[in-house]
């Protein structure tokens, strides 16, 4: 019994399958009676079951069609074919996206999350395959921001891992290093070994303090403090007098730092194994006066 059953179908660049020249607007007809993965003009009932078959590449052609004639399907019920086909229309790149896709903006396929360059994502803005989190690189991850594979927890760069920012594999716990650990390891602090974890250094008032260190601080420097070199820079000087400079982190470092209460610098001074030399190369800040004793 003939049927009308719309479908899609992909062809190569030159819009031949399988050998057989095609055009859109034309309507193709066999004298056989169809068998899929036999004899007769193959397609497909969704859009995404076509790259089953042919490579997900924007060169290929992807058109709407029409079977006109006698269907048969496969198994599966991916593929059919008939023996009349009707070519209707060709579907661009952008819009083949979206059909194959129930998410949006996805570049990958059988995505069901959004802004997905992977496959098979249930979360958004994986550019892997398989994915049920979110801003994954890698494959099979059901957590979120992983790098590596088959993890569960979130923000992993290794593998199989079931705990939080692991950087190794197989680790049943967070913040690790290595491998195939199920207790969060200390970490060094100030080149030394420490008693802290790295969970104890992101919940401690010390970090929540330094990371108030403020960026882009500017100062007004008058024409008669500046340099020949920013004179150069800034001749509009010679009309306002001056210019905004932006000070350079270091800088800024130093001005929150001498501006801190004593009992927060404290806080930062008590840190394991603190050293102020070491201090002042990763943060820029002086933290004695000239001509105080060291710590």
């Amino acid at each position: 019994m003939c049927e009308k059953i719309k479908g899609y179908k992909v062809f190569n660049a030159d819009w031949t399958c399988r050998g057989f020249q095609y055009e859109v607007g034309k309507i193709f007809e066999e004298d056989v009676i169809p068998s899929c993965c036999d004899r007769g003009f193959h397609f497909c009932l969704k859009a995404s079951d076509c790259f089953n078959y042919y490579s997900f590449n924007s060169d290929n052609k992807v058109a709407e069609v029409i079977a006109l004639g006698d269907v048969d399907y496969a198994d599966d019920n991916t593929k059919c074919c008939t023996n009349k086909i009707h070519i209707v229309r060709e579907i661009p790149w952008d819009e083949v996206l979206r059909i194959v896709n129930t998410g949006k903006d996805c570049t990958g396929i059988c995505n069901t999350g959004d802004c997905n360059t992977g496959n098979r994502n249930t979360g958004n803005r994986n550019t892997g395959d398989w994915n049920t989190g979110d801003w994954n690189t890698g494959d099979w991850n059901t957590g979120n921001r992983n790098t590596g594979n088959r993890n569960t927890g979130d923000c992993n760069t290794g593998n199989r891992n079931t705990g939080d920012w692991n950087t190794g594999d197989w680790n049943r716990s967070s913040f690790n290093a290595g491998c195939f650990n199920t207790e969060e390891q200390k970490i060094t602090m100030f080149n030394k070994p420490s008693d802290w974890t790295y969970k104890q250094w992101m919940n401690s008032d010390a970090r929540y303090l330094l990371n108030q260190i403020p960026k882009n601080v500017v100062e007004w420097v008058y024409s008669s403090d500046m340099t020949d070199e920013e004179k150069a820079a800034y001749p509009t000087h010679e009309t306002t007098g001056g210019y905004l400079k932006v000070l350079d982190e270091s800088k800024c470092g130093q001005l929150w730092w001498d501006g801190l209460r004593e009992q927060h610098r404290e806080i930062i001074l008590s840190l394991p194994n603190f050293d102020p030399d070491i201090f002042e190369q990763c943060t820029g800040i002086k933290v004695q006066k000239e001509g105080e004793a060291g710590a």
